[in-house]
């Protein structure tokens, strides 16, 4: 390694990672690092703890010291800059044909004597002499010196955003930790462990996150490292010989194109993962919340039902009734479906099924095939059925039908939520939790409803009809 390329990063080492110039009556803070006076106390301001801006510990202002002796070391690196003749030291003899080198290849940016250029190698390349090469590199790496500066400010300035970002985020945190602590003082004590389990999910996620935000400083950190590093090559390059400097032009300009700055990670916890299960909450309040307007598909009615004009009631009927044919028709089962479809979010609706059985409630696939829809019992759906004096309930992840014994209803709320992979059913206006069916939702389901032989008309009601 020669003495140039030794002196080269020496200078390196006494330059103040601040202002990027030799240091200036340097001081040391408590970490061990070394800055410009007034540097130092410009980047403190009016701040008594400031984080490192090479390793971010947070400084005291006071623990700050002037470091007399690494000052002198600098003056020394100065006068010895100042001495050296640099140009001694130069690559001079091709490997290959033992001859000076003489050339240098602008296309592949690489040294050449005379005899490495032929119709196999470096044919019709642009070839100038060393001096007019290391004069021209010379020039553009100073050039990208500055922009690297700029460059490397514009990376510690993202960085020290992620950094205010990780307070934001344990204050988020903090006040997601609030929010749910209010919400179980107004539970009763069994749901002492629901609390824990919410406690925990935002727990793992806010490290979640703070690990992928943690990345993110790192990856910051390391391309502030990257900018450094060429930079200080950059700078050496206006010092060192022709030939140590196109000796290694090629690597640092390969270096410099792959650089890619880091993406920006936004820290967000999802507060939707922490609404608790409808049965869990003050029913009024997710009521007036989540309350949507349901109508009923005509298209999809079996014929022995009668949609009413509004679509807010349908009927059954002896006689089949004379409508177009529709691929979205039940055949088998008296069945309709509603409008809107779900892939996402929470819904409540509400039903008034009067007090005849039999009649089922829930919801279902929204596009069904046809084989489904000629059937009995459809698949593809979640549903309770009622049977004169018990729920008949199906669907969901466990396929075997359960059975509840129940006082009849006259209105059934239903409650929706997608992500969670649920629907909960209430008897109104008790507002008393029914059942909840869970499953995994993977593609759009819409209102289902299906009247029996002798069941009175199933009305779509608002949520003040059903309380």
């Amino acid at each position: 390694m020669s003495r140039a390329f030794n002196l080269a990063r020496l200078l390196g080492e006494t330059k103040c990672n601040i202002c990027l110039s030799a240091l200036t009556e340097p001081v040391t803070t408590e970490c061990g690092h070394n800055f410009c006076h007034s540097c130092a106390y410009n980047f403190c301001k009016d701040k008594q703890v400031v984080p490192c801006p090479i390793c971010r510990h947070h400084c005291q202002k006071k623990n700050i010291t002037s470091n007399a002796q690494l000052g002198e070391m600098v003056k020394m690196v100065q006068q010895l800059q100042n001495r050296a003749n640099l140009s001694e030291e130069t690559i001079t003899i091709c490997e290959t044909h033992n001859h000076n080198l003489t050339l240098f290849c602008e296309d592949d940016l690489q040294l050449l004597c005379d005899r490495c250029i032929g119709p196999e190698s470096h044919n019709n390349h642009q070839v100038i002499s060393i001096i007019q090469a290391a004069s021209l590199h010379r020039e553009r790496l100073w050039d990208l010196s500055n922009l690297l500066k700029r460059q490397m400010k514009e990376t510690e300035e993202l960085r020290r955003i992620q950094d205010d970002r990780t307070q934001a985020l344990r204050e988020q945190a903090e006040a997601q930790r609030g929010e749910l602590t209010s919400e179980f003082e107004r539970l009763n004590r069994f749901l002492d462990r629901e609390q824990q389990k919410a406690f925990s999910r935002l727990k793992e996620e806010e490290k979640d996150v703070r690990q992928k935000l943690r990345e993110n400083i790192e990856a910051f950190e390391n391309q502030i490292s990257t900018l450094k590093s060429l930079l200080n090559r950059a700078v050496a390059s206006k010092t060192s010989s022709e030939g140590d400097l196109l000796s290694t032009v090629k690597d640092f300009y390969k270096d410099y194109q792959s650089l890619s700055n880091p993406g920006i990670f936004s820290p967000q916890l999802r507060g939707e993962a922490y609404n608790f299960p409808f049965q869990y909450s003050a029913l009024q309040k997710i009521i007036q919340q989540f309350t949507i307007q349901v109508t009923l598909d005509p298209d999809t009615a079996h014929r022995n039902l009668l949609v009413s004009e509004d679509k807010k009631c349908v009927t059954f009927s002896k006689k089949k009734q004379r409508v177009p044919g529709s691929l979205q028709r039940f055949t088998k089962s008296h069945v309709v479906l509603g409008f809107p479809h779900f892939s996402s979010g929470r819904h409540f609706w509400a039903v008034k099924v009067g007090e005849k059985s039999e009649w089922a409630v829930g919801i279902c696939k929204a596009n069904l095939s046809i084989r489904a829809r000629q059937s009995l019992i459809p698949p593809g759906c979640w549903r309770i059925v009622w049977k004169g004096d018990y729920f008949e309930v199906s669907g969901g992840a466990d396929p075997a039908c359960s059975q509840l014994k129940a006082t009849r209803p006259r209105v059934i709320g239903i409650f929706l939520d997608y992500e969670l992979g649920e629907v909960s059913f209430y008897r109104m206006p008790e507002k008393s939790h029914i059942c909840t069916i869970r499953d995994t939702f993977t593609e759009p389901v819409c209102p289902y409803f299906y009247v029996g032989n002798n069941s009175e008309p199933l009305r779509l009601c608002s949520a003040t009809d059903a309380e």
